[in-house]
């Protein structure tokens, strides 16, 4: 009769390391799943507070100095914020002409250009961007450089909350003020002085075609001493503004 007893909490010391296994999983699980919740909580809130409050700076700026700042350079950001209305609609219908055509139309992806980007890279091409304006603002704003999956989904994440508490004129003004148009140049504001020594709001538009022609590469073209790429960048872009009918495009958002 004193066998069972025995047995029975021999079994429980040999089930010790499994039950203490199991007790760290369940917290892990428990710890992760309130670090979601938070992230969650604070990613709404600061992409709710960003549709009324002009944000300081972002994380691509913040980025740029401390690397600067690591390879011992002297760095400066230039950032002039510049209200939607102050904005040459030369310019608007620039970058929407350049970097993404369905931007009005579209819920954040531009599903054709990933398809087209994929079908490429599988027929052995280089990897090209497919990225909309609005997966651009939330690359900008929130996260670091780079191509991995993991940023890429937290991208995809910022995107769909972008595109669901902003309206396509706020994702727009955003772009247009946190966009690097040239090393440690932020934002139209500061590029239109900068480049053209005008005011933001009077881009004519081949000057708005030009900064618009920089964006893919702001740190090695240059748009106030255009090489022949980005001339004829600016050219095609001229085209394409003028087959989107102009300014008037942007006209119902």
């Amino acid at each position: 009769m004193s066998r069972a007893p025995r047995r029975s909490a021999s079994l429980r010391v040999s089930l010790l390391p499994q039950i203490r296994v199991a007790s760290r999983l369940r917290s892990a699980a428990w710890f992760a799943a309130r670090g979601l919740a938070l992230f969650v909580l604070a990613s709404v809130a600061a992409v709710g507070v960003l549709r009324f409050v002009d944000p300081w700076t972002s994380a691509f700026m913040i980025e740029s100095r401390i690397a600067a700042a690591a390879r011992g350079e002297r760095y400066r950001t230039d950032y002039r914020w510049v209200d939607y209305e102050n904005i040459s609609p030369n310019l608007k219908i620039a970058v929407v002409a350049s970097e993404d055509q369905k931007f009005p139309r579209h819920s954040g992806f531009d599903l054709d250009e990933i398809a087209d980007a994929l079908e490429d890279s599988i027929d052995g091409g280089p990897m090209r961007g497919a990225s909309t304006i609005s997966q651009q603002v939330a690359k900008n704003l929130f996260l670091w450089p780079g191509r991995s999956f993991l940023r890429k989904g937290i991208e995809a994440y910022f995107t769909v909350l972008l595109e669901t508490l902003w309206p396509k004129r706020r994702i727009l003004e955003v772009y247009l003020n946190v966009a690097e148009f040239g090393p440690g140049i932020f934002g139209v504001g500061a590029a239109s002085q900068r480049f053209f020594g005008e005011p933001a709001s009077r881009l004519s538009r081949e000057q708005a075609a030009r900064l618009a022609a920089v964006l893919p590469a702001p740190r090695n073209l240059r748009a106030d001493r255009p090489s022949a790429y980005v001339r004829s960048r600016t050219a095609r872009i001229a085209q394409e503004m003028a087959k989107l009918g102009g300014p008037g495009y942007l006209r119902s958002m």
